[in-house]
């Protein structure tokens, strides 16, 4: 090595005397401009390698010999400047040394370096003001959703951070320009400093979507269906159509339902292929579908936490073994096991069975995943009103205490004019879907101006009705009733002075109501219509009273205005023949005032009086309602008007009618709107409120 690096030097000295001595020829002996050097007169010029003397080599002093490694001596690395690979000592290595014991790592004392903490600085936010120009409709709004710079509101870190919010948008951009069939996009981005405002930055995105590609063919590869045309009459796509991603993600959605609406219950929409043609910007669509076997509805099957066996099940159901399978009865099916009310969850599918039909189809069963949830619900309820005074109720209900669905409930009520204890016992989709059966005892006491009556009665009743869960067209209930009732009411034979009289009625009614409901909620209806009529033929078992035929008709109408204000309206007619007012018991008189009548005046309060003052009841009725429904958010307010009267005669003769005007606020739940009505009577009479305040749940019509 030591060669080496003196051959080199000499090299370089000879090179460096060379040139000092052709510089030096130069200055001394340079010939004049006219004259001619040769070759041979410039290499005799040139002095000799071999006359350039070689500097010698530094020798190294000779090293010390290296004590024996101590464990325990302490090692100290001292950093020193590099020195040139020229000057670098040769090395010399024993293998003693080599091969000698490292000593142990006790023996050092090493210290971590420490790096000087730079101090924190605070770097310059910069701002930017984003533009976007061809962009429209759908693409727009979407941009402005998922945007990294539209995110960012204006504000970042330095320009690094704003170019790479730029890229994840053009990349954005060109996903959105595809899936809106504009599959030759471009995007183009510019970044610019404002003039004078080094801290604001100006970024300008320029999107070019290019053409629109369009469907030229449409093909369908699947197996044979019945008819032979569903899936394609079920694909609402046609030629020239633009392939927009959610047209054709929509349109693939709708062959999967229709299938399974038409006995094919384990269709798969496969994968879609679409051939692009860049010179016409057009597209070849093909759709690959596995239909699965056409089915029939079969038998029923149960899994999980069982509240209800196969044969409960298919009493909730509204098709028959054999028939072709529908999703939708499927559906049905599933909501009805929910508006049980039995199930913390529950679940429907097909499964196949394997069994075949006459032609070919094959049978599923459906088999319902079950988890039971509780059965026992305790509920309450507060209201008031004027008239009436404070309601409030409470009841316990154990829903499947007889099973299937066979529930007890026990409800008490305490009010300022009514106190009652009931039982009933409820056996629901009894035997039959959405059928009721019902059965009850109840002890009541009722204190108003027009009576004060103590009742004791045994129900019973077949109905098919309506619930919150469950909302049905049709309604029907039919029934009879037994009761006893002890009454004090007013003498209406027109003496001066008025004196109470207390009669006891023995009566058995069998009340018959048949409603139909094209609205679009229960409880807080926007749209539609409701019709009702209800009768009650009634006969006395005693020596008191005569039988008479009551009948109510009512119905209610609804329209939205727009999406925040529905008018609402409601007309009710009644009539009560057979009898004379005084042959009928108090309780069972045709009433009008109040909260659900006419808001303003006292409950019951409408009507004939006698020379109290106190009301006595009618044989008939009219009272008719408009509201209008204004809802902002979860608030409402809904001014009203009400008119109405109760008549001695058997026919409404629409006179002296009464009107009653207020306001309401309303708080919209899930369960339903609560609703506070202030209303006052207008031409009011002495023994009218002032002012009358009405607190329940639900629109009051």
């Amino acid at each position: 090595m030591t060669g080496a690096r003196g051959g080199l030097v000499l090299c370089a000295v000879s090179l460096a005397a060379l040139l000092a001595g052709a510089a030096a020829a130069q200055e001394t002996q340079a010939p004049p401009p006219d004259d001619i050097v040769s070759d041979e007169a410039f290499d005799e010029a040139l002095p000799t390698l071999d006359d350039t003397p070689a500097p010698e080599p530094e020798t190294p002093p000779p090293a010390e010999p290296a004590p024996p490694p101590n464990p325990d001596a302490t090692v100290t690395v001292t950093e020193t400047a590099p020195t040139r690979a020229d000057a670098l000592p040769a090395v010399t290595v024993d293998d003693q040394e080599l091969d000698a014991p490292l000593p142990a790592l006790e023996g050092y004392d090493v210290q971590p370096l420490q790096a000087a903490a730079e101090p924190d600085r605070d770097l310059p936010e910069i701002r930017y003001a984003l533009q976007v120009d061809g962009l429209w409709g759908r693409m727009k709004d979407r941009f402005k959703d998922l945007s990294a710079l539209e995110q960012g509101d204006g504000k970042a870190a330095n320009t690094a951070m704003i170019r790479a919010r730029a890229n994840e948008d053009e990349a954005l951009i060109l996903r959105l320009l595809k899936s809106e069939g504009y599959f030759d996009g471009a995007v183009m981005t510019t970044l610019a400093p404002v003039t004078g405002q080094p801290d604001q930055t100006r970024v300008a995105i320029t999107v070019t979507p290019g053409n629109l590609y369009r469907l030229n063919a449409i093909d369908i590869a699947a197996q044979p269906t019945t008819p032979p045309d569903l899936i394609r009459r079920s694909l609402p796509l046609k030629k020239d159509d633009g392939i927009v991603a959610d047209t054709v993600l929509a349109a693939e959605a709708n062959v999967s339902l229709e299938m399974q609406r038409n006995g094919y219950p384990f269709a798969k929409i496969g994968a879609r292929d679409i051939a692009l043609e860049e010179l016409t910007h057009t597209g070849h669509y093909t759709l690959n579908v596995d239909t699965g076997d056409r089915s029939r509805f079969g038998g029923f099957r149960s899994d999980g936490d069982i509240v209800f066996q196969p044969d409960h099940v298919e009493v909730l159901t509204r098709f028959e073994r054999g028939e072709l399978y529908d999703n939708r009865k499927v559906d049905d099916l599933r909501e009805a096991l929910v508006a049980t009310g039995l199930f913390s969850s529950v679940g429907v599918e097909p499964v196949p069975t394997g069994e075949k039909a006459e032609d070919g189809t094959a049978y599923v069963d459906l088999l319902v995943h079950q988890q039971k949830g509780p059965s026992r619900t305790l509920a309450a309820e507060v209201g008031y009103s004027t008239g009436e005074g404070f309601q409030a109720s409470a009841s316990w209900t154990d829903r499947n205490r007889f099973p299937p669905e066979g529930a007890v409930i026990y409800t008490g009520v305490i009010g300022t004019q009514e106190q009652s204890l009931s039982a009933t016992f409820r056996r629901s989709n009894d035997k039959k879907r959405d059928r009721t059966t019902q059965f009850g005892v109840s002890a009541a006491h009722n204190v108003y101006d027009a009576y004060d009556a103590n009742t004791a009665s045994l129900a019973l009743s077949r109905s098919r009705v309506s619930t919150p869960l469950w909302q049905k067209v049709w309604t029907w209930s039919f029934g009879a009733e037994i009761l006893a009732t002890q009454e004090i009411s007013t003498d209406l034979s027109g003496a001066a002075t008025t004196n109470s009289v207390r009669e006891v009625f023995y009566l058995a009614d069998l009340p018959i109501r048949i409603g139909y409901d094209r609205s679009d909620d229960l409880l807080n209806p926007t749209t539609g219509f409701r019709l009702g009529i209800q009768t009650t033929p009634e006969v006395n078992l005693g020596d008191t009273g005569a039988p008479n035929v009551k009948t109510l008709l009512d119905g209610s109408y609804y329209r939205a205005i727009n999406d925040k204000m529905v008018i609402a309206s409601r007309v009710r007619l009644g009539t009560q023949l057979g009898a004379q007012l005084d042959q009928i018991a108090p309780s069972r008189r045709i009433y009008a005032g109040g909260g659900g009548s006419v808001r303003g005046f006292a409950f019951q309060g409408l009507g004939p009086v006698d020379t109290d003052g106190d009301p006595t009841g009618g044989l008939s009725v009219f009272e008719a309602s408009v509201e209008l429904r204004y809802r902002l958010g979860d608030l409402g307010i809904v001014p009203f008007i009400d008119i109405g009267q109760a008549y001695p005669e058997e026919v409404p003769s629409f006179s002296d009618l009464r009107v009653g005007i207020g306001v309401g606020a309303r708080l919209y739940t899930n369960f339903g709107p609560i609703r506070i009505d202030v209303a006052m009577p207008l031409s009011k009479r002495d023994n009218d409120p002032q002012v009358a305040l009405y607190v329940g749940i639900g629109q009051a019509f």
